[in-house]
């Protein structure tokens, strides 16, 4: 692509909103790649995914597929090459649902029509050699897949809303649970659904994984029971298609809980993660393992530090890995029969693993601090040191140069390495030192080791901002050990480690320690809530989605359950809640801070940021008008800010208010502007 066509002007928030984003890759088992790529509609209301053929050499354009207002997406290929995906695209024969997901079948030549469509929608979840599809949809709860079209036709048409609750959970991210009940289906080649798990509950196919093996004959799945004390757990269940018999293989226990089963392609082993339970002396940890279906021994896999994203298998001997490591990535070549794994390639972060048909190379978006993820051929024959050489792909959505400079820092704290990312503007000089950020992480398990759209930091640092991402106690990557110091969520220690980094950066003439602002989401936001009652060295705090009263929000969290376990009822442990709720604390804060919060967080409440705000606001001693805190609510938004002038705005007025308290700027006008 020429450099004059790629994104360059970074102090144009909506222009870069609007870059093409790679979601997704396929690839077929004739060779074809196909990527699935969003990018913001008209009036920047949503985002809108479709489908590009992508020339697997690297050679030539990428070639749209699909076009429609309601979006393509989750490509996969059948075996006979044909392109299968979801779309709630209007069906031109008038035989799909209106409004909900279908699937969809594109052959190499000719048009694009439905396979297969329920009133709940259809998501592929696995496809057979014979070209059986597995899908899952939702029924209304205590429905049919054969009544439900009637009975969400009369629900509508009463406007009735209620939801009848037995248990937990009752929420998820941003919706709500119980309403519904998830199915899984077979869809035969001729499109005909087959329902296969008739007796499943609101919960028990919750966010459910699961996979076909390769003959069509036996699906493996998630299956969740609900448990005394509002907990969960979650099994492995192996479904026999014909006759249909359900039956647990990997049982859920106090201790541990299964997710991700993927069959191997000769259908007698599942690759399988097994994670333990968090406590308040461990979190949880993730096991690899590869389980015979017939009984025996297991196969643990050893994957060092890297933190488990994915897997596929490559062939019957032989399983892909990718996941973080060291605040990069790394992909891992898996003998499956040994457990031993050799590294294919760590230097960034990779996603969607697809492997070719001929088994030379895999397929991936490659992603890493600088670049946004972009469509790449890892070739599996390595030859030499360093590793497989991704060679690029040609898609949509390039970016340009940078506004600054990218570079990795550490220093030493009680022993323990600690390090970070520091992008500083190209600008900074001793004469003119730039105003510095320290951006805290959420998960607590996470890691800066990936672009992000969300929260990019190429926006403030073309603004003049230098910024620190840390990745300090609890980041992934750095294995089992990392992500357990500083458990339980110890705030002192995650500031000290972030602190400890900031200082041995603000040693540099070109940074100025004078003028500094915190920002963090989710966890982060926590830790900005908790630090701004402990430290006034800051002149700006952005707390998004943060934690502020914990007494309130490990009840009110749709991960209750976890939250209660690992922490305890405040009456039980009032010494942990008085020095690590942040609420206890705001008598101190002197920071002027912005809370932003969307309506529809369920895993933070919104209540967090309605009580922090009553707490700052009505403990504020002067007139209202000099009072410097801010609250930007976002009533549509959940956990993320994801509708893209939302997104605007977030990053006009995050970057405004600090401008005006580390910078001196003009205040944020009353009426935001943008």
């Amino acid at each position: 692509m020429p450099d004059d066509a790629r994104f360059h002007d970074f102090t144009d928030i909506e222009g870069l909103l609007r870059v093409p984003r790679l979601a997704s890759v396929a690839a077929s088992p004739g060779g074809r790649a196909v990527a699935a790529i969003q990018q913001a509609d008209e009036h920047g209301a949503r985002m809108v995914s479709s489908l590009w053929e992508l020339d697997p050499t690297g050679e030539r354009e990428a070639q749209r597929l699909t076009w429609s207002a309601k979006g393509e997406s989750a490509p996969r290929f059948a075996p006979d090459g044909a392109l299968l995906f979801s779309s709630a695209r209007p069906d031109p024969t008038g035989d799909a649902d209106d409004d909900a997901a279908a699937i969809w079948r594109l052959p190499e030549r000719g048009e694009a029509h439905v396979v297969a469509s329920a009133p709940g929608g259809l998501t592929l979840a696995g496809v057979a050699a014979d070209g059986t599809l597995l899908a899952t949809t939702e029924v209304l709860a205590g429905g049919t897949l054969e009544g439900d079209a009637e009975a969400r036709a009369a629900r509508k048409h009463a406007k009735r809303t209620a939801i009848w609750h037995t248990g937990m959970p009752i929420r998820h991210w941003d919706h709500e649970v119980s309403d519904v009940s998830p199915r899984l289906v077979l869809v035969s080649p001729e499109g005909e659904l087959r329902e296969l798990t008739p007796g499943a509950d609101t919960v028990s196919l919750l966010n459910a994984s699961a996979d076909l093996s390769p003959d069509g004959r036996r699906v493996a799945t998630t299956w969740m029971t609900r448990q005394a004390g509002g907990e969960t757990r979650t099994a492995i269940a192996l479904i026999d298609v014909q006759p249909r018999r359900r039956r647990t293989l990997l049982r859920a226990t106090a201790a541990h809980q299964w997710s991700g089963p993927r069959f191997s392609p000769d259908g007698d082993r599942i690759a399988v993660t097994r994670l333990t339970a968090s406590s308040p002396s461990d979190t949880s940890y993730d096991f690899l393992e590869i389980h015979p279906i017939g009984g025996g021994e297991p196969v643990a896999v050893d994957v060092g530090d890297v933190t488990i994203g994915e897997y596929r298998w490559l062939d019957a001997d032989r399983l892909l890995v990718a996941g973080d490591l060291h605040s990069r990535g790394a992909v891992l070549l898996v003998d499956a029969r040994t457990g031993r794994a050799r590294t294919l390639v760590d230097d960034a972060v990779y996603a969607s693993l697809a492997p070719a048909g001929d088994g030379s190379a895999v397929l991936a978006l490659r992603s890493d601090m600088a670049t946004p993820a972009r469509p790449v051929r890892l070739p599996l024959q390595v030859r030499g040191r360093g590793g497989a050489r991704p060679v690029a792909l040609r898609a949509p959505g390039e970016i340009g140069a940078l506004p600054g400079r990218l570079e990795w820092i550490e220093t030493d704290v009680d022993g323990v390495v600690v390090g970070g990312w520091l992008c500083t503007p190209k600008a900074a000089s001793t004469a003119e030192p730039a105003p510095v950020m320290l951006w805290i992480h959420g998960g607590p398990h996470g890691s800066y080791n990936a672009w992000s759209w969300r929260w990019n930091p190429w926006l403030a640092v073309a603004r003049g901002y230098a910024v620190l991402l840390p990745d300090p106690a609890m980041s992934t990557g750095y294995g089992h050990a990392g992500l357990n110091r500083g458990w339980p969520r110890l705030a002192d220690v995650v500031w000290r480690e972030c602190e400890a980094l900031l200082d041995r950066v603000l040693r540099r003439a070109t940074l100025d320690g004078e003028r500094t602002a915190l920002l963090g989401a989710s966890f982060g936001g926590y830790m900005t809530n908790w630090i701004a009652g402990h430290s006034d060295r800051f002149d700006a705090i952005v707390t998004h989605a943060g934690l502020w009263a914990l007494d309130q929000q490990h009840a009110t969290t749709d991960a209750a359950a976890l939250k209660v376990r690992v922490h305890g009822h405040p009456d039980l442990l009032p010494d942990w809640y008085r020095a690590y709720s942040p609420h206890h604390h705001a008598s101190a804060i002197t920071t002027p801070m912005l809370i932003t919060h969307g309506n529809r967080d369920y895993r933070v409440p919104v209540s967090e940021a309605l009580r922090m705000w009553w707490d700052l606001v009505s403990a504020w001693p002067g007139a209202p008008g000099t009072m410097p805190h801010r609250f930007l609510q976002l009533t549509d938004e959940n956990h993320w800010v994801l509708r893209p002038s939302n997104a605007v705005t977030w990053n006009e007025t995050a970057l405004a208010f600090c401008d005006q308290h580390v910078r001196g700027g003009a205040p944020v006008p009353d009426a935001l502007p943008w």
